[in-house]
């Protein structure tokens, strides 16, 4: 584990505090899962664009052309 100094608005760290102990969290637990979260939010959308970016049109205009013209059965409608 590693210690890390962060200043933060009187006011946020007063609803962080105020959070975290409805939750039963300690302050750093809250923040700890909340830097993970924010963390792997970034993560995916670097690697959704990666893998956009190595699509092509093309390949998505085949693939679309074979999908059958039909209306949804009746158990796949939104009503």
């Amino acid at each position: 584990m590693s210690t890390i100094i962060i200043e933060l608005p009187d006011s946020l760290k007063k609803n962080i505090e105020a959070l975290a102990a409805k939750e039963c969290y300690s302050v750093s637990q809250f923040l700890s899962s909340a830097a993970s979260e924010k963390l792997a939010a970034m993560m995916t959308m670097d690697y959704l664009r990666r893998e956009a970016a190595s699509g092509h049109r093309e390949d998505f205009e085949k693939y679309m052309a074979a999908v059958p013209d039909v209306a949804p059965p009746d158990n796949d409608r939104i009503d």
